[in-house]
């Protein structure tokens, strides 16, 4: 079982799981999932007073991320894979239409702006099914265009990295040891620009393997409003994750 801190703001008991870190160069990060669960990333050696206060500065700003993705949970209509429902791809809300078709091959197509689904059994499951190996098969189109255009900004990466895809609750990506980029499929319903974000948050890595201050100053140079996708992509966290 992690260890973890609790902290008390506003009236309210928030935990915090500690998960913490050996490697030279990791800086104290705290972060809040979609799922609500706060984290805090610790470098082993990190005195308790120290964790204290550093976790005593972010109350309010944990409290409030906290506050956010309760509203928009809130606003999440839960999915029952009928006509009229709308899903989100690349940014936009498309209407999803199921057609009927015992007979024909099950389908999947955007089609002038609405997501057009053919079943042979009208159950939400398969569609649920049909609807997301569509989402992977766009994801993984979408991602490896992505990737190519972001290239040439880079230059550190000599070689196109490897890609691959896994759906993940609390992340949109990471980056292996190895240079292996992994990305959430999910992340193929934001703009474009939050994809690009992603994308660069993780060739970055590539050259600098920790949040230290010279990975944020890369950040910062290839993509300068990094911070403005990255809090859009925070707000509509929960209604791009759910299935």
């Amino acid at each position: 079982m992690p260890d973890a801190r609790f902290l008390t703001y506003d009236g309210e008991k928030i935990r915090i799981e500690l998960l913490p870190r050996s490697r030279p160069g990791t800086t104290l990060v705290v972060k809040v999932h979609p799922d609500l669960r706060v984290q805090a990333i610790v470098p082993s050696d990190t005195p308790e007073e120290k964790l204290q206060q550093a976790l005593g500065q972010k109350a309010r700003w944990i409290w409030q991320k906290l506050r956010d993705f309760r509203q928009i949970q809130a606003h999440v209509t839960p999915r029952d894979y009928a006509s009229g429902e709308s899903h989100f791809y690349l940014g936009r809300r498309h209407l999803l239409k199921v057609h009927h078709q015992p007979d024909q091959p099950e389908t999947v197509r955007m089609l002038r702006g609405r997501l057009e689904i053919s079943v042979q059994t009208r159950q939400a499951v398969r569609i649920r099914a049909l609807l997301s190996l569509w989402y992977f098969d766009r994801a993984q189109a979408v991602f490896q265009r992505r990737i190519d255009a972001m290239l040439p900004s880079t230059l550190w990466v000599m070689q196109k990295p490897a890609l691959k895809l896994q759906v993940m609750r609390t992340q949109w990506g990471n980056c292996s040891p190895g240079g292996v980029i992994t990305l959430n499929p999910h992340l193929v319903k934001a703009p474009r620009d939050c994809i690009d974000y992603v994308i660069v948050h993780e060739l970055c890595h590539l050259r600098e393997h920790n949040h230290g201050p010279a990975f944020w100053q890369l950040m910062d140079r290839i993509m300068p409003d990094w911070e403005r996708h990255k809090a859009h992509l925070d707000r509509m966290a929960e209604a791009f994750l759910v299935s």
